[in-house]
């Protein structure tokens, strides 16, 4: 890695993903400095998500090849483009692939109904930055792709300020990190999306880092009825840790796992279920044993291209409700630090959630291959 004043181009180390289904290549690629509005960091930590893994197979209509892949990641301010004020050289920040513009002109952001702020949506998808270009090169000169408007499996990056969220220096990076999507997607789904009650029941189908944080959400929140469901009972003993007051492999059940849980662990179903798995035959399971007149089912899990979910009619008729989260609706800039301050006090634990370390980003793959595993939860790669 090359040093350089701020505003030149940095010489650094990435993997680069050349194709679907192929193996991510370590290379070196040179940074260019950030334009208006930007930010260029130092990313000290990456943690895996199966996002980047859903893009990397093939499943991502909005997949593009070459790119650097990436989103959970907990980074060093570096350098700032033209413009930028909300942060500085040397602060500590975690990107959010959901951005928060906070203009008084922008409708979604000004709405305490949602986080989706559209601002910069378009170019993300388009794997590049705000004004149409790209930021990296590969050693030939050729563009390579952004992603989710991160690109954290680089050591060096450039993102908009809008997806800068600022957190406490204190906070160690490597932790903290996982705050940029998965367990903020989780506890989100249940403080935000849903708002789970005191003495509610509660349904979550699929327990990975996702699913173990809307147990961690929903025990915080109050909940009295936890039911945890995983075709992999291994997972079951964290889950319970965390808040579970039951677990069911649906591998066990001779019935619909739906009518399993509405009719026999519950009489009319759950006051919330979520699905985390990316499954739209699970999405259905998880609607149809939320309780009748009230029960609301929350989609986490991404689904691949081109599914369709699917249920009676009759279900949304007598009462259930199927809704929706992205980054379990959290407004990225103004609440992510809160997150953290949280963790720092010590009322929100997240260290159980990593269970594979790895050092240098040329050890991605490695961590891919324990996100594949079935028995990580989430991978962090320290560079």
């Amino acid at each position: 890695m090359s040093s350089t004043t701020a505003g030149a181009p940095i010489k650094c180390k990435a993997m680069v993903a050349r194709g679907p289904k192929q193996p991510m290549v370590e290379e070196e690629i040179t940074v260019m400095p950030p334009q208006a509005g930007e930010v260029r960091v130092k990313v000290i930590a990456n943690a895996l998500c199966h996002t980047d893994i859903y893009t990397l197979d093939g499943h991502d209509p909005e997949g593009l090849f070459p790119c650097i892949l990436g989103h959970e990641a907990g980074c060093v301010v570096e350098s700032v483009g033209e413009g930028v004020t909300s942060v500085k050289p040397g602060d500590h920040v975690i990107p959010c692939y959901t951005p928060q513009c906070c203009e008084t002109t922008c409708v979604f952001c000004q709405s305490p109904k949602t986080n989706l702020c559209p601002k910069i949506r378009g170019t993300q998808g388009q794997g590049v930055m705000p004004d149409g270009t790209v930021r990296f090169k590969d050693k030939d000169g050729k563009d390579i792709f952004h992603f989710m408007g991160c690109s954290t499996m680089s050591e060096y990056t450039v993102i908009a300020e809008i997806s800068c969220a600022k957190i406490n220096p204190d906070a160690a990076l490597e932790k903290v990190c996982l705050f940029g999507c998965g367990v903020s997607t989780g506890l989100g789904a249940v403080w935000n999306t849903c708002k789970v009650e005191t003495n509610s029941t509660v349904a979550v189908f699929g327990l990975g880092a996702v699913g173990l944080s809307v147990i961690q959400g929903a025990k915080i929140a109050g909940a009295i009825k936890i039911i945890a469901v995983d075709v992999n009972p291994k997972k079951f003993e964290i889950a319970k840790q965390l808040g579970a007051t039951d677990c069911v492999n649906p591998k066990d059940i001779d019935k619909p796992i739906q009518q399993h849980i509405a009719g026999v662990m519950t009489q009319w179903g759950v006051d919330y279920s979520f699905d985390c798995t990316g499954k739209t035959e699970i999405m259905r399971a998880a609607l149809e044993c939320c309780h009748r007149g009230w029960g609301t089912s929350c989609i986490i899990g991404v689904a691949a291209s081109g599914h369709e979910i699917s249920t009676r009619p009759f279900q949304l008729v007598t009462g259930r409700v199927w809704k929706g989260t992205a980054f379990g609706g959290f407004k990225s800039r103004s609440q992510v630090p809160v997150l953290v301050e949280r963790n720092l006090r010590g009322d929100l634990d997240i260290d159980h959630y990593i269970t594979h370390r790895f050092k240098g980003v040329g050890e991605t793959n490695a961590a891919v291959d324990a996100l594949h595993s079935g028995d990580c939860l989430r991978a962090v790669v320290e560079y």
